[in-house]
């Protein structure tokens, strides 16, 4: 399964979350940056087509019709248990590791 992800860019924090859970459990993304000069129809698409006006936009790519906007554990879980692949879904906050710890030691 694989997932199309539209971001806003690196400073999207909801974005960089929603990329880190679906790797964490095991989801193939493609990113497509919004804020790029040629991605007018993907702003299209995001906006006139589905009609979001938040980031990050997902679309699981098998699936057109299963997409939502923001950060959605709940949404990235339920992806990871019907591909059966576990793992965390939850990002650690900048500046500590996966694990909670400050990843200093």
């Amino acid at each position: 399964m694989s997932v199309t992800v539209y971001s806003t860019g690196p400073q999207c924090k909801q974005c960089w979350a929603t990329c880190v859970a679906l790797d964490r459990v095991g989801v193939k993304t493609t990113v497509i940056d919004l804020s790029d000069s040629g991605s007018d129809a993907a702003r299209e698409f995001v906006t006139s087509d589905l009609g979001y006006s938040q980031a990050p936009v997902v679309v699981v790519d098998d699936e057109p019709e299963n997409h939502w906007s923001g950060f959605r554990p709940d949404l990235i879980e339920r992806l990871a248990q019907r591909t059966g692949s576990p793992g965390r879904t939850s990002p650690a906050p900048p500046g500590r590791a996966a694990d909670g710890s400050r990843g200093l030691g």
